[in-house]
């Protein structure tokens, strides 16, 4: 089976997942790869209509990774993920979804450029 999208970490997205121990990091990254391979929105799931999460569950605590579709890049698709965090509440908190579009727009900027 062929994923249906693949992955690129932005350098924030690396910093967050390399500070997370190992096993909870390696749930992650499996739930990134078993998210681009099935839709399934426990494990990736649209927030606005331009950014998306990555949701990971591990011990109780709540990992998400942010992303948005590298519109540029159809063939094959694209998600780029801006960063993490531990959410806390029930409600992914707006500052997250806009240093997400944030970042989306730096990206775009540099890539036209």
């Amino acid at each position: 089976m062929e994923p249906r999208f693949e992955v690129f970490f932005l350098e924030d997205a690396r910093t967050f997942l390399r500070g997370l121990s190992e096993k909870p990091r390696l749930k992650v990254l499996f739930n990134i790869r078993k998210s681009a391979m099935a839709n399934d929105p426990k494990l990736f799931k649209k927030l606005t209509e331009l950014i998306w999460e990555f949701r990971t569950e591990y011990a109780g605590i709540q990992y998400r990774v942010l992303s948005f579709w590298d519109e540029a890049r159809r063939t094959p698709n694209r998600v780029i993920a801006t960063h993490g965090f531990v959410k806390k509440g029930d409600k992914v908190p707006v500052k997250e979804i806009q240093k997400a579009v944030n970042i989306r727009v730096l990206y775009l900027k540099q890539k036209r450029s």
